[in-house]
């Protein structure tokens, strides 16, 4: 039985970058001898186990057969037999596939090392395309190296590979996977532009896709291009530090642009109500998680009325946070209002401006949630009003604490 550190931790100790999560291949041992040493098995495909102690993950050394289309169309092998460079052989980028025998010696059978040197992304084999889930992970791992070209012949295969009808057959929960990583990588419109030049983009998501090319009004927005501009407003999310849902909701904010009349363009009249349809539906494809939902339709619906909040008075300023639910939702508001100012930014030349909207719309709820409501409920009760008339009371005592709140800013 020999033990080796395999995968994104020998590539990244050799890219100098913190260490994440270590995984190892064990090679010449079977299921029972890994269990009689007291490993855990946890794999349900093929023999995974943690270990004892540091619960990091081994896996026998194995081989792939494809057997069908899409991702679970795999049949595996794992025996004694099968050797390191077998396992390696399988993997999909050559900067993944090197290993670290125990003394320390590097194995690197197909490059690796000599394309981290060179910053590419190259495929390992043309097993590559026997996984449609492989053209995901490249794009995410572009987002994450967005220095790193992609070799022609990788990005030829992955053409091929949506030719061929491979990335239709993706289940929801692996694009979802793969996305949201690539969405908190340090650049996500890298793996959105890769996704595109390889036509995955118009088959996974079509909404997105089809924003580019289409025109805004240059005033408004200097980049002119719908999807140019998402792009930046992407990388802006993750320049601010904004979370999964933010930088979903940056995402899904102008899908509306891209089923906007060519003969009303460059104007979008009415597009965030077709963002937030084209979200939901969106959603509803790929299974994206409630809280991401959420915020995502939040933020397609109301962007356009956040950003003209400055021309709103208190009472308006109530309406917007009533219809966001900012009352009882506070946190998501902040979240949403954080995604406006990405929004905002993530234009040509508008980068480093200041965007007033946010701290005004927070100080306007802190100044909504402030209103103690039981003592006037019971006045206005006391006065002889009741039921929808008490709850309006309650509402002019919340514009009341707006109005003074915004009179300060």
């Amino acid at each position: 039985m020999k033990v080796y550190l395999v995968g994104g931790a020998v590539r990244d100790e050799l890219l100098g970058r913190p260490a994440g999560d270590r995984d190892w291949v064990v090679v010449g041992a079977t299921p029972i001898e890994m269990l009689d040493a007291g490993f855990v098995p946890v794999g349900r495909d093929f023999p995974v186990f943690l270990h004892p102690r540091t619960h990091e993950e081994y896996a026998l050394a194995r081989t792939e057969r494809k057997t069908a289309p899409g991702y679970h169309g795999f049949a595996f092998h794992a025996a004694p037999e099968v050797t390191l460079e077998d396992d390696l052989a399988r993997r999909d980028l050559t900067i993944n596939a090197m290993a670290r025998e125990e003394d320390g010696t590097l194995v690197d059978p197909h490059g690796g090392q000599r394309d981290l040197a060179g910053r590419v992304l190259r495929h390992v084999s043309p097993a590559f395309a026997e996984d449609p889930v492989r053209i995901l992970r490249l794009a995410r791992f572009a987002a994450r190296f967005h220095d790193f070209s992609i070799a022609p012949q990788t990005m030829q295969l992955m053409r091929e590979m949506v030719g061929a009808g491979e990335v239709d057959a993706l289940v929801a929960e692996r694009v979802w996977q793969e996305l949201s990583r690539g969405l908190m990588e340090a650049r996500p419109s890298r793996m959105f532009e890769v996704l595109r030049e390889c036509g995955a983009l118009a088959r996974l998501l079509p909404e997105v896709d089809r924003l580019w090319g289409v025109p805004q009004r240059p005033e408004y927005h200097p980049e002119v291009d719908t999807g140019v501009h998402l792009m930046m407003v992407l990388d802006m999310s993750a320049r601010l530090g904004g979370s999964l849902p933010v930088r979903f909701a940056c995402l899904g904010h102008d899908l509306g642009k891209g089923t906007t009349p060519a003969d009303v363009l460059p104007r979008h009249i009415g597009h965030e109500v077709r963002s937030e349809k084209l979200v939901r539906a969106l959603c509803d494809r790929w299974k994206v998680p409630t809280e991401c939902r959420e915020l995502a339709e939040v933020v397609a619906r109301e962007h356009g009325n956040v950003h003209r909040s400055a021309e709103l008075n208190a009472a308006a300023v109530l309406r917007l946070l009533e219809r966001c639910d900012a009352l009882r939702r506070a946190e998501r508001f902040e979240e949403a209002l954080l995604a406006c100012e990405c929004d905002a930014r993530g234009r040509a030349g508008k980068e480093d401006e200041p965007y007033p909207q946010r701290p005004r719309l927070a100080a306007a709820l802190r100044a909504a949630l402030s209103v103690d409501t039981a003592p006037v409920a019971e006045a206005a009760a006391a006065r002889g009003l009741a039921g929808p008339a008490i709850g309006e009371a309650v509402r002019e005592a919340r514009v009341r604490a707006v109005a003074d709140a915004l009179a300060t800013i």
